[in-house]
């Protein structure tokens, strides 16, 4: 077996775990889910007991420092990092690689800009499944050396994340590959699996925080945790549903854009003029494929959308490394950005509020 897939204290790249490797015990149950002469059935079972294992159950800690600094109460940080390659796309990595295992698939299919390739590369491993991974010509992320170790097969597209997700549709389609791509069939089993943020929150908290907030690109992570929570309140569970703040970078993503002009429907932006940066690329895109899922989310809880500048981005990763200790992804801190500018310009009541974060080495 690869040992460089439980190194996962190793990751390179944008993110990464929080040092802690796979369990024994999961790779012997992924031994067995590899081993094509046992019954699928079983085989699945085994992969869900993986999921036990390993995803989700990630840490809800207070931000005491945070707090008294700015003058608030009880802000919960919802890291991220505790996820095998440190972040949340681990979730819906390894729930679509539940989902082609049991429909006989053996060929994943996805396009990413680094850590989603990762996630999926430790999911599809473990599977015993084939990944190939659509990565733009443009991007240079060493999250493709982690992929490559991992068994999965890296084709270089040109043009945009935009066409590199249109390529791995297309190749799903044409092949008969399992899409893992955003915003296509399996939307649905990605907000599932980011609803399951809401239940760990409600876990902790007993009720929903009276705001969340979130970092935003493509709209999948903040729609999932919002119809976590309404699940959660349709069923009597919660007292109230949540406030969703959505953070991006300035001008750079296609939800904000949209629902500062108060569309009901998210609208492309024009791609030349999206600027990555090395901070700001996990955030921008012209096209979001969850929009209208993520815009639902924002109105539907009467929320509210903030731009973050790169250098926000940069000096709170490094003040929730200095007070709070958790090394984290510049861009993920974009929500707790918006969340306390909001307080700074009208101050919040004596409450409990969550940011979701995702780590880094």
């Amino acid at each position: 077996m690869n040992q460089n897939l439980f190194e996962v204290d190793k990751l390179l790249d944008g993110a990464s775990g929080i040092g802690t490797s796979i369990a024994q015990e999961t790779r012997e149950l992924s031994e067995f889910v590899k081993d094509k002469s046992n019954d699928l059935i079983d085989r699945v079972s085994a992969y869900e007991d993986i999921i036990s294992l390993e995803i989700g159950d990630t840490s809800l800690s207070r931000a005491r420092n945070i707090e008294r600094e700015a003058n608030m109460r009880q802000i919960y940080l919802k890291f991220e990092g505790g996820n095998p390659t440190g972040t949340q796309k681990d979730r819906i990595a390894f729930a679509q690689c539940l989902d082609a295992l049991r429909r006989g698939y053996e060929t994943v299919t996805l396009a990413t800009c680094g850590n989603y390739g990762a996630a999926m590369a430790l999911a599809a491993e473990l599977a015993g499944l084939k990944c190939i991974i659509c990565i733009p010509e443009s991007y240079h992320t060493k999250r493709i050396n982690e992929m490559s170790k991992m068994g999965s097969e890296i084709e270089r597209v040109s043009g945009s994340y935009e066409d590199s997700v249109d390529y791995s549709i297309k190749m799903a389609w044409d092949k008969e590959y399992y899409d893992a791509n955003p915003g296509g069939v399996n939307t649905s089993i990605q907000l599932k699996a980011y609803a399951e943020i809401a239940m760990e929150i409600y876990d902790i908290l007993r009720d929903a925080p009276k705001i969340v907030a979130a970092p935003v690109s493509n709209g999948t992570l903040l729609a999932g945790v919002f119809r976590g929570f309404v699940s959660l309140y349709k069923r009597g569970k919660t007292s109230r549903l949540p406030k969703m703040i959505a953070a991006s970078s300035t001008n750079k993503n296609p939800i904000i854009v949209s629902f500062k002009k108060g569309l009901k429907s998210c609208r492309d932006l024009n791609p030349t003029g999206i600027k990555e940066t090395k901070i700001n690329e996990p955030l921008i895109n012209w096209h979001s494929f969850d929009g209208d899922e993520a815009l639902w989310a924002l109105y539907d809880s009467d929320g509210a959308s903030r731009w973050v500048s790169d250098k926000k981005l940069m000096d709170y990763s490094k003040i929730l490394k200095d007070r709070e200790g958790l090394n984290v992804l510049p861009a993920s801190t974009a929500g707790l950005i918006g969340l306390l500018e909001m307080h700074k310009e009208k101050p919040f009541e004596g409450d409990r509020y969550v940011t979701i974060l995702t780590g880094r080495k």
